[in-house]
């Protein structure tokens, strides 16, 4: 399957899973609590989005002032970013995965295996492969005469 496709279908089957979730939780606590544990994963998300992200940016500058490249903080930027908007997200199966995505071993982790892997620089080199196959494109300047 294709990346696009594998995607669709996440974004198919995740809300439908949350629903399913969420009705199941609200018939065994009630609503009231559910509601009130839902809107507490999305304060929790926030203040750890806010904590994490200053964090993260201030060993960022440091490794800067340093002289040194932050690889790690580079990586990390968007991996709190994506757990702070799926701690947002309404339901548990977000918030367990934007969960992870904010506690800091596991998001080190998840960073190391992306630096280790080297998955940015393959998706970017499959770019420039097919972006040189494109023979049919003619590169050029135009001007408007009046």
């Amino acid at each position: 399957m294709k990346a696009i496709q594998i995607l669709f279908l996440i974004v198919l089957i995740i809300p439908f899973a949350e629903i399913y979730l969420l009705l199941q939780v609200g018939s065994f606590l009630g609503a009231f609590p559910t509601i009130i544990l839902v809107v507490f994963t999305a304060v929790l998300g926030s203040w750890l989005l806010k904590q994490q992200g200053f964090a993260t940016f201030r060993r960022f500058q440091e490794n800067l002032a340093q002289g040194q490249i932050p690889a790690y903080e580079i990586i990390e930027g968007p991996i709190i970013l994506l757990g702070g908007v799926l701690l947002l997200t309404p339901g548990f199966i977000t918030d367990v995965l934007g969960l992870a995505c904010l506690i800091t071993p596991l998001r080190k982790k998840i960073a190391q295996y992306i630096i280790e892997n080297r998955i940015i620089q393959q998706s970017s080199s499959a770019f420039q492969a097919t972006k040189k196959a494109d023979t049919n494109v003619l590169e050029g300047e135009f001007k408007k005469d009046d």
